[in-house]
């Protein structure tokens, strides 16, 4: 007795230090679970997370001793469904929750076991023919019809829901339906952290449907914000835009030229006058244009800048040095005269040596 007695004080100050180490405590439901799959779960989730199973009444006393230390803690007692456990980390609970949802797999319902959340039938059609099965339907309360030769359910119904039992008929149906509404895998019930409990329904976040919720927020309050006229870093530039296409527009009705919507009622009017014509059938008249005269293109030439004439100035006559008067040159003898000169000395000359030569 004090061997076990002693067994169990260790079990409950072994649980109640790790409450006090780790900051992050979740209750865990092992039921169902097989344990090939919990020895693959354990070794993924080595170094990060511990987990312990015991008794749930020992559960119950290490809560009870931990809440001198861990304040709200023992508001995990309720959380502790079908096989519990704890599970002891100091990642974050949602990315935790996360983990543990990819690693679970769905499996067949059996009879006796625990509906982990509302399982429900869809209406539609069935691979069934009429017969029986209408009947084993009804029995546990879904709404049944033939169309086209086969069973179809007529609407949705929850046959079991989240926490109850599952009874033979309801898993018969089930598995002949093929739905596979439990999992395998640890279930995460809730989470203890700096006095605050998540429960399971918190912690299951749809990321896609949680994206989507943002920005469809983002978008409610933008056009709230259009509706209203308020400026933000947003709205701001719609707005001007808006009001610009509102001026625009006003102006447009109001035929208002301006810069911006002076081609546009020009445009407007032109189709309207063209349309008009159509209309009264009237055609436009013919204006023949009258010969214009010739007219001589004259073409100016400009003239050129003269420059300033400037006064030319006689140029001075150089000074010559003083010379004597010279004689007066005797009167040339022209060629001709000269000529004459010549041949009657040459006559004279040969008269004289005849004579020279008759003497001798």
């Amino acid at each position: 007795m004090k061997a076990a007695q002693k067994v169990k004080e260790g079990v409950i100050n072994d649980l109640v230090n790790l409450m006090t180490e780790y900051p992050i405590i979740g209750t865990i439901n092992m039921e169902n679970m097989p344990t090939p799959q919990l020895q693959n779960m354990r070794e993924q989730l080595r170094g990060s997370v511990v987990i312990k199973m015991t008794k749930k009444r020992l559960i119950l006393l290490a809560l009870e001793k931990a809440k001198e230390k861990k304040k709200g803690i023992e508001n995990l007692e309720e959380h502790l469904k079908g096989m519990p456990a704890l599970l002891f980390t100091k990642d974050n609970p949602f990315a935790l929750f996360k983990t543990l949802k990819k690693n679970k797999s769905s499996a067949p319902a059996k009879a006796g076991q625990t509906a982990p959340k509302d399982i429900e039938v869809k209406a539609g059609k069935t691979p069934f023919a009429p017969g029986p099965i209408i009947g084993e339907l009804g029995a546990i309360g879904i709404k049944a019809g033939i169309d086209a030769g086969k069973v179809a359910i007529k609407e949705d119904k929850v046959v079991v829901k989240e926490g109850e039992v599952i009874n033979e008929n309801v898993a018969a149906i089930l598995s002949r339906l093929k739905i596979e509404p439990m999992e395998i895998g640890l279930d995460l019930t809730a989470t203890y952290e700096d006095g605050t409990i998540f429960t399971k329904s918190v912690l299951n976040v749809d990321e896609e449907q949680f994206i989507l919720d943002i920005e469809n927020c983002a978008r409610w309050s933008f056009n709230l914000a259009m509706e209203c006229n308020f400026p933000t870093s947003e709205t701001v530039e719609v707005m001007v835009r808006k009001a610009f296409n509102q001026a625009k527009a006003l102006a447009m009705e109001s035929n208002v030229l301006t810069d911006i919507t002076a081609i546009e009622i020009l445009s407007k009017a032109e189709s309207q006058a063209s349309s008009l014509n159509s209309q009264l059938d009237i055609k436009p008249v013919e204006v023949k244009e009258e010969p214009k005269p010739e007219v001589e293109e004259k073409v100016e030439v400009k003239e050129e800048p003269k420059e300033e004439e400037k006064p030319t100035e006689e140029p001075k006559e150089e000074e010559k040095p003083f010379e004597a008067p010279k004689e007066e040159s005797k009167e040339e003898i022209k060629p001709e005269e000269k000529s004459e000169g010549n041949k009657e000395e040459q006559a004279e000359n040969q008269d004289s040596n005849e004579k020279a030569e008759g003497g001798q």
